[in-house]
């Protein structure tokens, strides 16, 4: 979807227009999707990379990093559990697992939240819906619960890299998680769930405002907040956060758009 022309040209000046090279930036954090965003889809950072985030790039603004992944996943793809130090904040699954400084403080559980009965319902009916399309392939784990939320994988997790790919190539040309996620707000509109389509093979599934501005209810004393991301557009799950009013964002199309884009904002 094209954003109108005003929408654009005010976001284009809030980001270059907020950010001053010679200012100083305490009130200030950036904020970074983790797939395709620093890394690509479940590949762990580019080692220089990393090193590019903390030894040029956090000095001068403390930086954060927010997935739909659970924790593990995150701290593995970063490099390991020095993640958790070495970034000023870490907010796994949307934000419902959040660690400040090596300190957990959040934590959400949509299984308290929502109720057995109401999980058992979506649950049959994601079974009943796989068990009735044709994939180039089909593995394990096509249904990952989550703390915070529940990942959908009609694939199956357990693919390799190569069926992944063949998969997320498939998916664009028959749409089947998009008609994935437009059976489900058929059948199931009164659970109150939420649905975003990202990386390459699944989608998530949360409870109405479980999406990753949840992770800015922990970031309310910086007045700027920038939010780099690559899946931006209506339907995936950057969009909701890209677009909040709380922040300024980037649309970003591989980690090396990503570094080229911090340099630039950064005179680096």
């Amino acid at each position: 979807m094209r954003l109108p022309t005003i929408f654009l040209c005010t976001r284009l000046a809030r980001q270059y227009c907020s950010i001053s090279h010679k200012m100083a930036m305490k009130d200030t954090i950036f904020l970074f999707d983790m797939d395709g965003t620093l890394s690509r889809p479940r590949q762990v950072i580019d080692p220089e990379f990393y090193k590019f985030l903390l030894n040029d790039v956090r000095p001068k603004v403390p930086i954060g990093v927010v997935g739909g992944s659970d924790l593990s996943k995150i701290m593995e793809q970063m490099g390991g559990k020095q993640a958790l130090t070495d970034l000023d904040y870490l907010f796994a699954e949307n934000g419902l697992v959040a660690y400040k400084n090596g300190e957990q403080i959040g934590m959400q559980s949509i299984q308290s939240f929502m109720g057995e009965e109401k999980l058992q319902k979506f649950i049959n009916f994601c079974l009943a819906y796989m068990s009735k399309i044709t994939l180039p392939c089909k593995r394990g784990t096509f249904i990952e619960f989550r703390n915070g939320m529940i990942n959908v994988c009609p694939v199956g997790r357990s693919c390799t890299q190569k069926e992944r790919d063949e998969f997320f190539l498939y998916d664009k040309e028959h749409k089947i998680r998009l008609k994935f996620v437009e059976a489900l707000k058929k059948e199931l509109p009164d659970l109150g769930l939420e649905f975003s389509i990202g990386g390459q093979i699944s989608f998530d599934v949360f409870p109405h405002g479980w999406d990753k501005t949840y992770s800015l209810n922990f970031l309310e004393q910086y007045s700027t907040i920038h939010f780099f991301g690559d899946k931006t557009n209506p339907g995936e799950n950057d969009f909701e956060i890209f677009q909040d009013s709380r922040t300024i964002g980037h649309t970003v199309t591989s980690p090396e758009d990503t570094k080229n884009q911090l340099q630039q904002l950064l005179g680096l």
